[in-house]
């Protein structure tokens, strides 16, 4: 043996890092200064969340209301981007930290702009009286023994915001009085749930922090998830997309939007380990929640070629929605379907109504625009379901979910809720723009009547997604490694490089 081989056997060099940890040695004054500059951030988006809330309602002061939005968005973009160069350790606590603390700020007022919790508080209350909330609407007279002042105020003059009077004369907070619930029986067991554990006299603040812990138990899970099945570094900044975006605090939180929970169990199932009972049971349980996350099963069968498999996921889907609704049929029968056809029918979705498509009614008749945008979205399912990847189920569940919020553009930011934890899955932050357009009409459509805000705003989402997938399609691509399996691959091709750096060179 030469004395060169000798040394290289003698002194072998040191292993390359793993793919977790820094190539470099971590620069301590310059993670503290990124981990000083993000609590900062979060400080001021706190505070940006409180003022706003204190600053009117949708109705006296949507033009505040927008302001307050635009730099709670603008301090939101800056603590992602300054999280992204934080040390991982230090990065998911400032993440866990920071959506607890943004998820308390959405306490700090009643609901500004919203009046659906009432509705909660309301069938939670007649549940609790061992009525069905499907069987009678808020305004009749045979559950008139359930209302009292906060509710049904009968002082003042009823002009108040989210004040209305029945035919009857009679004042009350809940939207539609007159017709029976619309909720589903996973959401309805939630309302019974808060309001059996709520102190009497409590009014709304147990459904706000009720939203605020489904909000920050959805930052876990999406960390456990992401931790588990994608890259461990990016974690951190891929949760905080969900955990620190203003709609979390306005939506979850403030008017603590039942939606929070079907993205939990959205989220919940499509991390599970496997396309499997497990995974359906809990999307279905997230679709007997609100009807929006049906839109994620073709995600959660990605890829998936297998009868059997694909016949699992979907019964147990199936299963999990027939027995939370089984007590209330029982009870109320046919009539459990509530006010959802006419909901349907209010809002623009029934056939001849021009009210939803806005970016197809751009370039097609107004005639054609529903069933083209039900064509184009069944062969984006086909799409997402024939080829997507099922090592990220979420990235199908958020192309069709997005999509479809983009052609049949709602007026309701809280309807992309479930768009904001698939796209912080899958570290596709273009599609926050859905949700921004949301907001950007549903507080400024009375401030430009006669402007076609509906169409610039999803068109400028559409714009704005199509944009991100061009440049990451301009990027370099590597092999998706997932978990262990990265990790395991890393080593073992570490220690083949060093194995052959110490081998005696040829002859």
């Amino acid at each position: 043996m030469t004395d060169s081989a000798a040394t290289r056997w003698s002194a072998p060099r040191p292993a390359e890092p793993l793919p977790d940890h820094p190539a470099q040695p971590v620069n301590r004054r310059a993670g503290r200064t990124r981990t000083t500059l993000t609590v900062a951030v979060l400080v001021a988006l706190g505070v940006v969340v409180i003022g706003t809330l204190h600053a009117g309602d949708n109705q006296s002061a949507p033009g505040r209301l927008l302001v307050g939005y635009a730099i709670a968005w603008a301090l939101f973009a800056a603590g992602v981007w300054a999280v992204r160069k934080v040390p991982a350790r230090a990065a998911t606590y400032l993440v866990l930290a920071g959506s607890a603390a943004v998820a308390l700020s959405g306490l700090a007022a009643p609901p500004r702009t919203s009046d659906d919790m009432y509705r909660y508080a309301w069938d939670g209350r007649v549940q609790a009286a061992g009525i069905s909330p499907y069987a009678h609407p808020p305004a009749t007279p045979q559950l008139a023994h359930l209302r009292d002042e906060w509710l049904f105020p009968t002082h003042g003059a009823c002009d108040g915001w989210g004040l209305r009077r029945t035919d009857s004369g009679a004042c009350v907070r809940i939207n539609r009085p007159t017709v029976p619930t619309i909720y589903p029986p996973v959401a309805e067991g939630w309302f019974l749930a808060v309001h059996t554990l709520s102190p009497p006299g409590t009014r709304h603040k147990p459904l706000q922090v009720g939203g605020a812990i489904l909000a920050f138990g959805t930052t876990v899970a999406l960390l456990a998830v992401l931790r588990r099945r994608g890259d461990p570094q990016r974690a951190p900044a891929r949760a905080a997309l969900w955990g620190w975006c203003p709609a979390v605090p306005f939506e979850a939180v403030n008017n603590a939007h039942i939606d929070t929970l079907g993205v939990l169990l959205t989220v919940l199932a499509l991390g599970s380990a496997t396309a499997g009972a497990r995974r359906g049971a809990l999307l279905g349980a997230a679709i007997a929640v609100k009807l929006l996350p049906v839109l994620a099963l073709p995600g959660a069968l990605s890829g998936q070629r297998s009868a059997r498999r694909i016949g699992r996921v979907a019964a147990a889907a199936l299963g999990a929605v027939a027995l939370a609704y089984l007590p209330y049929v029982l009870v109320s029968g046919a009539s459990v379907l509530g006010y959802l056809p006419g909901y349907l029918n209010e809002e623009g979705y029934e056939p001849g109504n021009v009210r939803r498509f806005a970016l197809l009614r751009l370039i097609m008749p107004d005639s054609t625009a529903g069933i083209t945008a039900v064509v184009l979205l069944a062969l984006t399912a086909l799409f997402v379901w024939w080829r997507g990847d099922p090592t990220r189920p979420w990235s199908g569940a958020l192309l069709l979910t997005g999509t479809a919020l983009l052609l049949f553009s709602p007026n309701y930011p809280w309807y992309s809720m479930l768009v904001i934890a698939l796209a912080a899955l899958d570290g596709r932050w273009e599609w926050l723009a859905v949700t921004l357009a949301g907001t950007v009409l549903y507080l400024a459509g009375r401030l430009l009547p006669g402007f076609p805000l509906q169409a610039w705003a999803y068109g400028a989402a559409a714009l704005t997604v199509a944009l991100g997938a061009c440049l990451r399609g301009m990027r370099p691509t590597q092999p998706l490694l997932i978990g262990r399996e990265a990790v395991g691959r890393a080593r073992v091709g570490s220690l083949i490089g060093r194995v052959r750096q110490q081998l005696p060179p040829r002859p």
